[in-house]
């Protein structure tokens, strides 16, 4: 029932949006899986389980002239044949879609996700999410919001607004090293996302010229957090050749981030409730996590050294610091691209997830575990070159706001029989919180992490392939005495069409993780399964 919900929801926006030609552009594909998985621990004799998985999913794409959407969904319980494990229910999913509601000047933007994420980054980091897995919980996620574009002779106006939520669903499963104090669990938060721009291209005047504002404001759950950031500023574009522009902007932006003080026992730590959170102290006044307002400012360049090639890089003053930012997008062959991203600002687990969201794709990639049915951290889109890596927000699930920085790099390619995507990326989260204990405090920590992921698909005939996938990710916490984690592992998987509508498939895996100074554990799994498409 609710696949058939969702594969009509999904149906009726292109007709709402398309008209009902986009009937015979949507394509959906509702399907029912069982597997049959052997799960070992290879540790000091550890256990071997076996569990049967059953799933549904929907698949599909919407493409016209006026919507592009596309989503995958899938459902799993995982049922053990013994009392070692516990059912579970796992859910997972993407989706993109941006629909003109009216031609050239008003469209509709979403996204949607579901996934399982680490809860804390000092602790466990298994990379196949199942079974019973310490550190692993369920997060869902969606924006949606309206685009307005406007000429107003030589004026260009844009406008847009992006509400999100994101949800994160708990299961407060999770060991930390000893002396670890445990930190505060995400619970759910809203955001509002809103901007404005009037500019001008060149032609009139020997520069291009824009003047923005926007305004951001989100509310967690947690300590009653909120934070509300406000900027205006004005941008040229001045070109110094056929190849070679100058950019500069100056601007006001003002931040604040708040939240309230925790209950603390009579050492000074915050006292945990049923659930693993912190308890809002009632008596407490707002305190202040982040306070910044004053000038902005930037300088950089574009460069265009040919139709395949674009570089852009900015370096100022935002945040009360030095700011850079920079974008590499390189078409090395017609089926083989590169993309590179450098970021910089202010961020939550929320709005960086669902910014990341918001950079992907309206046609992505459906690659996933074979052996878990999870999205990697990299999503790459349909076409070389384009996609994003999700790694920054989801290294680890984070109550407090942070200053992120970091990059990740894309390459992808198809030719053939061959499909190939190779991503990698750094995240820097340096958190910003009230001082609310002599004894412990986040303020100022930083966490690291680095992270790859590497895929490879091989058609071997018109009826079956086999993929290969390779991950590793690094987790360093400022905390202090805070142990490293490091995990690697990779999937080697079969599939092939039965029939028209039954797929077969089998797959094999192990994976290593590392917490510095409690040794190290190893896993393997197998499973075979099939597949019935409607």
């Amino acid at each position: 029932m609710l696949l058939r919900i969702i594969a009509r929801c999904f149906a009726l926006l292109g007709v709402l949006l398309g008209g009902s030609a986009a009937w015979a552009d949507a394509r959906i594909t509702p399907y029912l899986e069982v597997q049959q998985v052997l799960d070992a621990d290879f540790n000091n004799g550890g256990d071997v389980l076996t569990y049967t998985t059953l799933a549904a999913g929907v698949d599909g794409s919407i493409r016209n002239k006026r919507v592009e959407a596309q989503l995958s969904y899938r459902y799993e319980r995982r049922i053990p044949w013994n009392k070692s494990m516990s059912n579970e229910h796992v859910h997972s999913g993407l989706a993109r879609a941006r629909g003109e509601i009216l031609p050239n000047l008003l469209a509709l933007e979403g996204g949607a996700i579901a996934t399982r994420a680490r809860s804390d980054i000092r602790g466990a980091a298994p990379l196949l999410f199942d079974g019973n897995q310490d550190n692993v919980t369920q997060v869902y996620g969606f924006y949606a919001g309206p685009d307005v574009t406007a000429k107003a002779g030589p004026l260009a106006v844009n406008a847009n607004y992006r509400f999100g939520y994101v949800k994160v669903k708990d299961n407060f499963d999770i060991t930390l090293p000893a002396g670890q104090v445990p930190l505060d669990r995400y619970d759910d938060a809203t955001s509002h996302d809103a901007s404005v721009s009037v500019g001008m291209p060149t032609g009139v005047l020997p520069f291009a010229w824009t003047v923005t504002g926007g305004y951001t404001r989100e509310d967690a759950s947690q300590l009653d957090q909120r934070y509300v950031g406000r900027y205006v500023r004005g941008d040229i574009t001045v070109p110094v050749s056929p190849h070679l522009a100058l950019t500069g902007g100056v601007g006001y932006e003002k931040i604040r981030l708040s939240q309230r003080a925790p209950l603390r026992d009579a050492d000074g730590f915050p006292i945990l409730n049923a659930r693993g959170r912190y308890i809002t102290d009632p008596n407490s006044p707002r305190l202040m996590g982040y306070d910044t307002d004053g000038l902005i400012w930037d300088v950089g360049a574009i460069w265009k050294p040919n139709r395949r090639t674009i570089v852009q890089v900015r370096g100022g003053h935002r945040y009360g610091g030095r700011a850079i930012t920079g974008s590499l997008d390189y078409q090395m062959r017609r089926n083989m691209a590169l993309k590179v991203a450098v970021y910089d600002g202010i961020d939550s687990f929320g709005r960086g997830l669902m910014r990341g969201l918001a950079t992907l794709p309206t046609s992505f990639v459906v690659n996933r575990n074979p052996l878990t049915g999870d999205f990697g951290g990299c999503i790459f889109g349909s076409t070389p070159g384009t996609g994003a890596c999700l790694d920054d927000s989801l290294q680890s699930i984070s109550a407090a706001n942070y200053r992120s920085r970091g990059g990740y790099a894309i390459l992808s390619a198809d030719r053939g029989p061959w499909n190939f995507g190779i991503g990698a990326g750094y995240a820097n989260h340096k958190y910003l919180a009230p001082q609310i204990s002599q004894i412990f405090n986040i303020d100022g920590a930083v966490d690291e992490s680095i992270s790859f992921e590497a895929q490879l698909t091989r058609r071997l005939s018109a009826q079956s392939e086999i993929t290969g996938q390779v991950l590793a990710n690094w987790y360093s916490s400022g905390l202090n005495n805070a142990p490293n984690v490091t995990n690697v592992g990779g999937t080697v998987a079969y599939t092939r069409n039965l029939t028209e509508r039954l797929i077969g498939f089998g797959s094999v895996g192990v994976y290593n993780s590392r917490i510095q100074g409690f040794g190290s554990n190893t896993h393997g799994q197998a499973l075979i399964g099939a597949r019935f498409q409607f």
